[in-house]
């Protein structure tokens, strides 16, 4: 898949995280022009921090994953909402861009994005819209899900008024879960629905999302129903597309997604598309837990080596050092995810010292609350710490830190930064 022409917008001087921005306009990409240096202070913290070494290591780690079982990629971009890293993945050789939303879909598409699986239905007739409008392009491929003959009679009347065709897929569900097909009558009332709609709806293939189930014996199940269910639809020429595409997988069990389509071994007829989005930039709470499962259990990640790397971190300042063992840091819940662990102390600076530290384990440094824009962090009385020293922070679950940055910053092995990342959420 080819990134189409695009021409990058500037940095805006007003988003928080940055330093000093001249009148000139200067483009997202070409932000080394600033010399701006993390240590050096050359920036206003908090900021969010891009590990350019790491995301490439990401990048190709994942890429070669997939490669090994023969399947494609299309990374979940509401992680973090950022052109210029859809369009790094797609240059690595994602297939397309997952997302969630029109709003989303509308926002890749003018960030250069040719091909989005939109992992949802697409309900309401100004979403309905945007979605025809993108549709005017005829380079521009989409596909959405559907679950109810409700929404494919929805979909069917708006997009045949306007003449034109919409992919869909057929998402299965399961009892509990969220969206999705539950049974077989339930399945074949939307296909049926599908049918009465041949100028305007394309049947592309069957998508799931399994990571609502904790059991990995569950997991297996429910894709295994898939993969039947596909088979039976191929042999009954039930879809308009070919191959079909079947599609899966979150950032938690893309290793057992992989291994239990991959063995459908038939690429001339079913198109596997893995979805996981978090790989990217990994973290150091849920998604490092998911990772140490993988290992554990899939022999393909076992035999490359290192594995995913946090790639994303937190910088801010001390602010306050009010009691012996408590020490207050300048960022809060606007600027990072607490909902699945609160961030950790990684790295150390001393402004004019030569370089940052690791924090060891041992000084037990730890964020035990947060508040709007202070964080609380445990230390040891008399540890070495000082008002004004940077420390950086690993985060768990990075989608809900990016959706607090509308621009982050990006930085090479030696803190400068080289280009500036914006967001769209």
């Amino acid at each position: 898949m080819k990134v189409t022409n695009y021409q990058g917008p500037t940095i805006d001087p007003s988003s928080k995280g940055l330093g000093n921005v001249p009148g000139t306009s200067i483009q997202l990409t070409d932000a080394g022009r600033l010399e701006w240096n993390l240590l050096d202070e050359d920036v206003s913290l908090p900021a969010a921090v891009l590990y350019a070494d790491r995301i490439e290591h990401n990048l190709k780690w994942m890429q070669a994953f997939v490669a090994e079982y023969g399947v494609k990629l299309a990374p979940h971009g509401k992680t973090t909402m950022a052109p210029q890293l859809f369009r790094r993945q797609i240059e690595t050789g994602a297939w397309g861009i997952t997302l969630a939303t029109a709003h989303q879909v509308r926002a890749a598409y003018h960030g250069g994005v040719s091909r989005v699986l939109m992992a949802n239905q697409l309900v309401g007739k100004r979403n309905m819209l945007m979605v025809a409008e993108l549709l005017s392009d005829p380079d521009f491929e989409f596909y959405c899900l559907v679950d109810s003959v409700a929404n494919v009679e929805q979909l069917g009347t708006f997009f045949g008024s306007l003449r034109k065709e919409l992919n869909v897929l057929i998402e299965l569900g399961v009892p509990g879960g969220r969206t999705g097909v539950r049974d077989a009558a339930q399945l074949n009332a939307v296909l049926d629905a599908i049918a009465r709609y041949p100028d305007s709806l394309r049947l592309a293939g069957i998508e799931l999302y399994e990571g609502i189930l904790k059991e990995e014996q569950d997991v297996r199940a429910f894709l295994r129903g898939a993969v039947a269910t596909t088979r039976a639809l191929l042999d009954a020429g039930r879809f308009a597309r070919t191959p079909a595409i079947l599609s899966g997988a979150g950032s938690a069990w893309y290793d057992v997604v992989a291994e239990e389509f991959a063995q459908t071994a038939d690429a001339s007829r079913i198109e596997i598309v893995l979805r996981p989005g978090c790989y990217l930039t990994h973290d150091v709470g849920v998604y490092r837990k998911a990772q140490t499962d993988i290992f554990a259990r899939n022999p393909v990640a076992k035999k490359m080596g290192e594995g995913l790397l946090p790639a994303l971190q937190l910088w801010a300042y001390v602010q306050s050092i009010p009691e012996p063992d408590r020490a207050i840091i300048g960022f809060g819940k606007r600027d990072a995810a607490f909902d699945s662990g609160l961030p950790e102390p990684a790295r150390h600076y001393r402004p004019g010292n030569p370089a940052p530290r690791d924090v060891a384990a041992s000084e037990g440094w730890e964020v035990f609350g947060m508040m709007d824009q202070h964080a609380y962090m445990r230390i040891q009385a008399g540890a070495d710490l000082k008002v004004g020293d940077m420390i950086a922070f690993d985060i768990s679950h990075p989608c809900l830190t990016f959706d607090k940055w509308r621009q982050v910053l990006v930085v090479d092995p030696s803190y400068r930064v080289t280009e500036v990342i914006e967001t769209f959420f």
